[in-house]
């Protein structure tokens, strides 16, 4: 077994031996689906526009929770990365010969499997009960673009995961991060009626960004250059934390 496969398999044993990581990782965003979907979908209807274009709270709010899956997958995984940190195996697992890379690599592919099947099941749930509208030929684009953007946020959090040392500092941080990038973006709400200074700082949260070139590839929402721009831009902030990130991992130990 090379090094990635092994990493990949311990994390799948990790997960499946923690019944509530599973949980979060999978059904909590569907859970947000289902309360924030139905309920605000009730309550607005079709009247509900973005850009002009007249859609459900539902159809609106599934890239939010396709983004969000992404992000509690990236977030738990980092979790996993600090508590064996802070037991001492993630000292050990760099003895072994695993490349720091292949260490890396292992991770973001079992992040980006997970994230898939968390989308997937979301988009499936979204169209057989609430009836959301999928562009269902571009679904292999929607896919890719939560692959990319899922080891976006791991490459973020596995930062956070290698240099902070106190659990208190980790679990704040994240827990912010968590709150302040999904309220601060277009995944509950579009940006056209709020004050200038929120969606100044909206613009500039890769959050923003994410949800947007998902919420154009499952609906067709935006301006396909503002949606190239947008993606562009995460892939910089993608590249800028890969590179934060192989480097907390090669003074790791």
């Amino acid at each position: 077994m090379n090094g990635v496969a092994a990493v990949f398999y311990r994390d799948c044993r990790q997960r499946t031996t923690n019944i509530a990581f599973v949980f979060w990782d999978l059904f909590v965003p569907i859970a947000y689906l289902l309360l924030f979907g139905l309920g605000f979908e009730r309550t607005l209807g079709r009247q509900f526009s973005v850009d002009g274009m007249a859609m459900g709270y539902a159809d609106f709010f599934l890239a939010g929770v396709l983004a969000m899956t992404t992000f509690g997958v990236a977030m738990n995984t980092s979790w996993g990365i600090f508590m064996d940190k802070d037991s001492g195996i993630f000292y050990e697992v760099l003895t072994y010969p695993i490349t720091r890379r292949e260490f890396l690599l292992g991770k973001i592919c079992f992040n980006v499997l997970l994230s898939v099947m968390g989308s997937v099941l979301a988009i499936i749930l979204g169209a057989l009960t609430m009836s959301v509208a999928v562009r269902w030929v571009w679904l292999p684009v929607t896919l890719l673009a939560v692959a990319v953007t899922t080891a976006g946020w791991f490459f973020l959090f596995s930062i956070l995961a290698v240099r902070v040392a106190r659990m208190d500092s980790f679990n704040t941080i994240t827990s912010a991060a968590y709150i302040i990038l999904m309220f601060m973006s277009t995944m509950f709400y579009p940006l056209a009626q709020l004050p200038a200074w929120f969606r100044a700082l909206a613009w500039l949260n890769p959050m923003t960004w994410q949800v947007d070139v998902l919420r154009f590839t499952i609906q067709g929402v935006g301006s396909p250059s503002t949606i190239l721009l947008e993606f562009t831009g995460f892939m910089i902030f993608s590249l800028i934390c890969l590179s934060l990130a192989v480097k907390a991992l090669d003074r790791a130990g």
